[in-house]
């Protein structure tokens, strides 16, 4: 077993740490107040390549591995979860699935500009009365011929205003259930495509997240991804890389938490000493960093197993429900470290725990990770 990272490794997780401090977190306080979308920090982003960054040099993209993706998702996250989650999206939901399952056409049509950060993608699943059960499409694609006739309701999609490229998974032929499902490109634009008003949201509100309506939109067979009948499996394989970005979220909440409650315990004084020689704040201390390194590690696990191509799906799963708990846990204690002040906005940790929260929710609940789980460890 090799724990250390590669010097590239560690040169893209500072790159990411540097940018987190210089260019998320002056604003982030402001912008999570107002809900903007951080469009000049996802532009730089895009930049440094960061938006499509395990996607092939050929198609615009940086070629990195999936433990370089989850240590900038840790730094970046530290700061700025509404920023981050741009890059999880962009990268697991939009880019892989494109360069994994779609035409050349397709790439380079669509992967090249998401890959180099020229546009944005929204991966569009989740549906009113279809969250968790994702079989249950009530957005409809009639096959008409040459083109598909788009029509549905979906909600909770994030970048729904702010993406160009949408990956819109919608029923074909309900008899055959989820083996009638089928994944389009559909473009912003696109006549009967209406974004919806953005939702006003606990957490992660620089993230522009909106109900998208499709009336009659006219898409063309070429934008279907792989094989007629294969979106279901295609939302489910996508997502499985998805729960690795969310797991590095999660964690990069927590971490930054963590850090902010270490310091804070250093420089608050109570009963004439520092709170940090406090045998009650040590413990917490020491449950924090411990939680924290345990879902460090199941992240880069999950990672390693999809960069050297062995199955991943339970590793991710099991990242992404323990690293969204150990988030929810830290944050709350964290504000509890800095007692009042941590009720108080520029303090940070107050925005750190309503972050976390998303993290039980989005791209699979917490319960949906642990069918995931015990479907894999009773087989």
């Amino acid at each position: 077993m090799h724990f250390e990272l590669t010097e590239e490794q560690l040169m893209i997780r500072q790159a990411a740490r540097d940018f987190a401090q210089t260019e998320l977190k002056p604003g982030v306080i402001e912008r999570d107040e107002h809900q903007k979308f951080p469009a000049e920090q996802v532009k730089k982003l895009g930049e440094l390549g960061f938006l499509g960054m395990m996607v092939s040099p050929q198609y615009g993209g940086s070629g990195m591995d999936a433990v370089s993706y989850v240590l900038v998702m840790e730094e970046l996250s530290k700061i700025d979860a509404s920023a981050s989650v741009v890059v999880s999206v962009n990268n697991s939901l939009v880019c892989y699935g494109l360069e994994k399952y779609g035409t050349e056409a397709q790439k380079e049509k669509y992967l090249v500009p998401l890959a180099k950060g020229e546009k944005i993608g929204a991966f569009c699943l989740s549906e009113p009365e279809a969250g968790s059960d994702a079989t249950s499409q009530k957005t409809t694609a009639i096959d008409m011929g040459d083109h598909y006739l788009l029509n549905g309701t979906k909600n909770w999609i994030t970048n729904g205003g702010n993406a160009s490229t949408y990956l819109v998974i919608a029923q074909t032929d309900a008899a055959k259930k989820h083996n009638g499902i089928n994944a389009l490109i559909v473009e912003k634009g696109m006549e009967g495509f209406t974004i919806g008003p953005k939702e006003n949201k606990l957490g992660i509100r620089g993230s522009d997240t909106h109900s998208l309506m499709f009336t009659d939109v006219k898409v063309p067979k070429e934008n279907r991804i792989a094989e007629d009948g294969f979106g279901f499996k295609f939302a489910m394989q996508t997502l499985e890389g998805g729960r690795i970005g969310i797991a590095a979220q999660a964690l990069g909440i927590a971490s930054g938490a963590y850090e902010l409650a270490l310091q804070y315990s250093k420089e608050r004084k109570a009963f004439g000493k520092a709170i940090s020689d406090l045998q009650a704040i040590q413990f917490k201390l020491a449950d924090m960093a411990t939680e924290i390194e345990a879902a460090r590690l199941l992240c880069l696990k999950a990672a390693w197993q999809k960069d050297h191509g062995l199955p991943y799906g339970q590793a991710s799963s099991m990242a992404k429900l323990y690293a969204s708990d150990v988030a929810m846990r830290t944050t709350v204690e964290a504000v509890q470290i800095h007692g009042g002040y941590g009720f108080v906005k520029e303090y940070h940790v107050e925005r750190l725990m309503r972050d976390a929260k998303i993290t039980q929710i989005y791209e699979g609940t917490s319960e949906i990770q642990k069918i995931v789980i015990s479907r894999e460890v009773l087989k």
